[in-house]
């Protein structure tokens, strides 16, 4: 796999990571990462944000320590500004708002996050801006809910029904402050409007026709190189994004 270099200089990689790739190693997976591909011509690389395996767009790298401490600590103090694009279920009411509640972890599954009644664990500041780009209907694709097989112990997807009536949706710009593990998928949840085609926290509603995979794009980063300079880079929107909302 190829993936674009969106913007290069002697300290820093922005790429564009495509959809289905892990940022890193894990014990599930042995299928190669973004840090795979890149090693072997940048040996120093080292990992300055996540962004989840399905979710795509423009992701940040360093090429060695000093790059890394400089921008974790942009990071850290969140002077870097994070633009994603989203579809999530039904018609957001409010064009814009903000989403200040803290994240911790689902007693029932150990891969969610959780805001509001019921989370466990250390309780973290997440603030999320989101703006309505548009509200449409579209045609669904087939729903698949998610089971868990009584013997073997792992989660099954089984076809539910084919949906032919339109369904509701809402193309959204969002902008955390905050870079919590799942804050925009787990903040659209806590407001009743989850991202589409998310199995792991929107499993049982419809997606529309013609996205097969989480539909977050982390569409532009801005943050200050080691001279100084602001860059702002962005992700081209993906094409089946496009499709739909157009």
């Amino acid at each position: 796999m190829k993936i674009k270099i969106l913007y290069e200089d002697s300290n820093i990689l922005a790429i564009d990571k495509p959809s289905g790739i892990l940022v890193h190693p894990d014990q599930r997976s042995k299928s190669k990462t973004v840090l795979d591909l890149f090693l072997k011509k940048y040996p120093k690389l080292e990992i300055v944000h996540r962004l989840d395996k399905e979710t795509s767009g423009v992701m940040l790298l360093a090429k060695n320590k000093k790059a890394h401490e400089f921008f974790k600590n942009q990071f850290q103090n969140r002077e870097i500004k994070k633009i994603y694009n989203t579809i999530v279920s039904g018609f957001v009411k409010n064009d814009h708002d903000i989403i200040n509640k803290p994240i911790g972890r689902s007693p029932k599954d150990f891969r969610r996050r959780l805001a509001g009644r019921g989370a466990r664990g250390e309780m973290r500041e997440a603030i999320t801006h989101f703006k309505v780009l548009k509200r449409f209907e579209a045609p669904s694709s087939e729903i698949f809910s998610r089971v868990t097989h009584p013997k073997k112990g792992r989660t099954l997807a089984t076809k539910k029904s084919q949906k032919t009536a339109l369904e509701k949706f809402s193309y959204l710009e969002i902008s955390p402050k905050t870079g919590r593990t799942h804050q925009i998928r787990v903040h659209m949840k806590f407001i009743n409007h989850p991202i589409v085609c998310d199995s792991l926290y929107n499993p049982d509603n419809p997606c529309p026709k013609g996205i097969n995979r989480l539909a977050l794009h982390a569409k532009s980063i801005e943050f200050k190189n080691l001279k100084g300079k602001i860059i702002k880079v962005e992700s081209p929107l993906p094409k089946e994004f496009k499709s739909i909302i157009s």
